[in-house]
């Protein structure tokens, strides 16, 4: 399975939705990730121009915030949380469940593109910790064999999407 290709009429699409949006950098850019999975890096110069600002400006914000990605990632993106909750709970063996279990490293995508892992400074979700992130579920109270639980579900639905 391959990253989705990049359709340059969609593209153009999402991007005149935005043209004359006051402040439609980000907006912008997550309408592209969400189509894509990613802001290709051969959007940034027609995002600039669509918006009249350099190149370097889009690249500047897609590089500076976390949530943007100039690489495909995974169909599931999880996010373990590295917060002080988190480690104090165990969060170190949550992560190593998933390494494990994905046969991944933190900020890699499998060959695949089904499984991206990442880490984070923290989920907010201190209350069930230690906790991670499917895309944008949450996932709380975790051990080693709830990790590899929920992993199995997104695992089973490979298929499905």
């Amino acid at each position: 399975m391959k990253p989705k290709e990049i359709d340059m009429v969609k593209l153009r699409g999402i991007i005149g939705e935005y043209k004359d949006v006051k402040w439609g950098l980000i907006p912008l850019l997550q309408a592209v990730q969400e189509e894509f999975g990613y802001v290709p890096p051969e959007s940034i110069e027609p995002i600039a121009e669509a918006l009249n600002i350099p190149p370097s400006e889009v690249q500047g914000v897609v590089t500076f915030y976390a949530g943007f990605s100039l690489k495909p990632k995974g169909k599931y993106v999880l996010r373990v949380c590295r917060g002080t909750a988190c480690h104090v709970k165990g969060g170190q063996s949550i992560l190593s469940s998933v390494k494990k279990h994905l046969h991944l490293e933190e900020g890699e995508t499998s060959e695949d593109f089904q499984f991206s892992l990442e880490t984070v400074a923290c989920l907010g979700a201190c209350f069930v910790a230690p906790a991670m992130m499917v895309n944008r579920t949450y996932f709380g109270k975790l051990s080693p064999d709830k990790v590899n639980n929920v992993i199995g579900q997104y695992e089973k639905t490979e298929g499905d999407g």
